[in-house]
């Protein structure tokens, strides 16, 4: 076979460090399309970049040319910089460590978008921490909760 063929969808989150509310409808938009950008750059095709106030879902098709962490180190620490230049009360905007990633199905795909499109309604009945050992729990990725917040 001489052709090299990908198609990897991924679901990514990660929050802000100690899961700060840092995320208001000030920058949000503009973060989220920040985020979406870099992934764009890195050609990891951005499908749908959203959250809430203090953790980020991006859902994109992971590139054959670079290796996730890079992807995850370059939006956590371009996006940071990026928000510490919108106002002093994001001056201590820092994301936590670690983050989850998840593959998608392309059947999936749909009705994540709708999703990470609804973050606002859904955490009106569902914390972040609830909603992300949901995932843990949904994709059966082993963990120990003590390391999960740190």
């Amino acid at each position: 076979m001489g052709q090299s063929l990908v198609k990897l969808y991924a679901h990514i989150v990660f929050s802000t460090k100690h899961r700060q509310n840092l995320i208001d409808e000030e920058i949000a938009d503009d973060l989220f399309a920040y985020i979406g950008g870099i992934c764009k750059n890195l050609e990891c095709n951005p499908i749908i970049v959203g959250g809430y106030r203090n953790h980020v879902h991006v859902l994109c098709v992971l590139s054959k040319k670079i290796a996730l962490m890079t992807l995850l180190d370059r939006m956590k620490s371009n996006s940071s910089k990026w928000a510490k230049t919108k106002g002093d009360k994001y001056q201590d905007f820092y994301w936590q460590n670690g983050y989850g990633c998840f593959s998608v199905s392309p059947l999936g795909v749909e009705s994540l978008k709708g999703y990470i499109s609804n973050q606002n309604d859904h955490h009106r009945q569902k914390s972040f921490e609830e909603e992300y050992i949901k995932f843990l729990e949904d994709y059966q990725v082993d963990y120990d909760e003590k390391y999960v917040w740190d």
